[in-house]
């Protein structure tokens, strides 16, 4: 099932926003699906497809819902402006879901951005940061933040095995860009689940390149998760930040 929102003043850009959020979200409790769940009377999944279709290079935004709540989420959605918003059912994983709303894009849009609903307050500077480093020809994008804690290898629960060198880890977030072409190619071909789609890019021997992440680009995950954003979010609906010092 595909359903289109439409939408007033849709944006004229080159960049398609695909957001996978057919996942229950376990972790985070209450029954609801995460991406369902509020943040300070919004939802999460809302928050984040009003920020992606803000970003001015946004034509359209892709949400992969759960398979039941189809129509739920295309009313959750409308009403958000700037972009086309499109609502089609998601799989049973992310990698599907992911799949099922790339499948939905059939405009012909050279950029494509993988974007995690759960990171909600993502701000739409980040979105146009990942879509300009594509532009300027990287295939694959991921924004990233250093790694602040020591990181240690353990050989048991209760057993230090030796300490990580964080000079060569950062932290991973959404959203991801893609040449639209290679992103379609790989999940034609993807085999094995894996836990973002820069993966996918990794595993058939490409380039991945890095730009600067955003704190508010954290994953709301476990119940503390939700309360910082709720705390961060405060009264506003649209937050926003510059990327991290160097």
């Amino acid at each position: 099932m595909t359903r289109d929102v439409t939408t007033p003043d849709s944006g004229g850009g080159d960049v398609a926003v695909v957001i996978p959020a057919a996942g229950l979200g376990l972790r985070l409790g209450g029954g609801t699906p995460k991406a369902l769940r509020e943040i300070n009377g919004e939802s999460i999944l809302r928050r984040a497809v009003r920020t992606a279709a803000a970003a001015p290079s946004v034509a359209l935004v892709a949400v992969a819902a759960p398979a039941d709540r189809v129509e739920e989420v295309v009313a959750l959605v409308a009403g958000v402006s700037g972009a086309r918003i499109r609502v089609v059912a998601g799989g049973a994983s992310r990698q599907s879901s992911v799949a099922a709303a790339l499948a939905a894009v059939v405009e012909a849009l050279p950029i494509v951005l993988v974007h995690d609903a759960a990171r909600a307050l993502a701000p739409a500077s980040l979105f146009e940061r990942v879509a300009a480093a594509v532009r300027d020809g990287a295939e694959a994008v991921v924004p990233v933040l250093p790694v602040a804690d020591t990181i240690k290898r353990v050989s048991t629960p209760d057993r230090v095995a030796g300490t990580v060198d964080r000079a060569e880890l950062r932290r991973v977030q959404t959203p991801q860009g893609f040449a639209a072409s290679l992103l379609r190619t790989l999940h034609a071909g993807a085999g094995a689940e894996l836990t973002d789609d820069a993966g996918l890019v990794e595993a058939a021997g490409g380039a991945v390149r890095c730009v600067p992440g955003d704190e508010l680009a954290f994953k709301v995950t476990t119940p503390f998760d939700l309360r910082i954003a709720q705390a961060l979010a405060g009264g506003t609906t649209h937050p926003t930040t510059g990327p991290p010092a160097e």
